[in-house]
């Protein structure tokens, strides 16, 4: 083991922090002699926090955000535009468009964008979900709010394909978000201009 000078606990400890995303050996080092000086209730309120959002955390079968109930908290509000589903790549880029508190619509989480270099076709992708939405009508617009990446425009076009012979007005969100980013990083204002300058496609 790379950290064999530690005890074996801390070791073991370190080396887990090293597979969370972003986190190298130092970060982890840090994180593991932070965590061994935090009082021992505030640990086990760590642990069962991870072990809870584990347990209880699914996908929604709708719209596939993640959910601890069945359908998500934005699928089951009568108040949202039933008419509009806004598709994004990931859980973490509908929290960014919730943020702008200027879209009312639906969503739909593909879960990836296409990258074949990385072995990502259309199958891995949560696309049957959204065309079956779309196919059992009411659907007026889909927003395809996809990263601004070579990935997400690849992703934006194969769907906006998909759609065209459902005669469903189809949309891509404006580059007001940068070329490269990712939504979950950008502004409120940046997303919701991109958002209100969204095009036909």
């Amino acid at each position: 083991m790379a950290f064999s000078h530690y005890p074996e606990p801390l070791a073991r400890l370190i080396q887990e922090f090293t597979r969370l995303p972003g986190v190298g050996p130092k970060t982890a080092q840090r994180l593991a002699f932070f965590v061994l000086r935090m009082e021992e209730r505030d640990v086990m309120a760590l642990a069962s926090a991870l072990a809870d959002a584990k347990r209880k955390i699914g996908r929604c079968s709708v719209c596939f955000n993640l959910a601890d109930a069945e359908p998500c908290h934005i699928c089951r509000d009568a108040r949202r535009d039933r008419g509009v589903i806004c598709v994004v790549e990931e859980a973490n880029d509908l929290v960014a468009m919730e943020k702008t508190r200027t879209y009312n619509g639906l969503y739909h989480v593909l879960e990836g964008a296409l990258s074949p270099l990385e072995g990502v076709g259309p199958e891995a992708l949560r696309l049957a979900g959204l065309l079956k939405r779309v196919k059992e009508g009411g659907v007026r617009e889909v927003i395809l709010a996809t990263n601004p990446t070579v990935e997400g425009e690849a992703t934006a076009m194969y769907i906006a394909r998909l759609l065209r012979p459902l005669n469903v007005k189809t949309t891509r969100i404006a580059r007001g978000v940068p070329v490269g980013g990712d939504l979950e990083y950008a502004d409120e204002v940046t997303l919701a201009r991109a958002l209100e300058g969204r095009r036909e496609m």
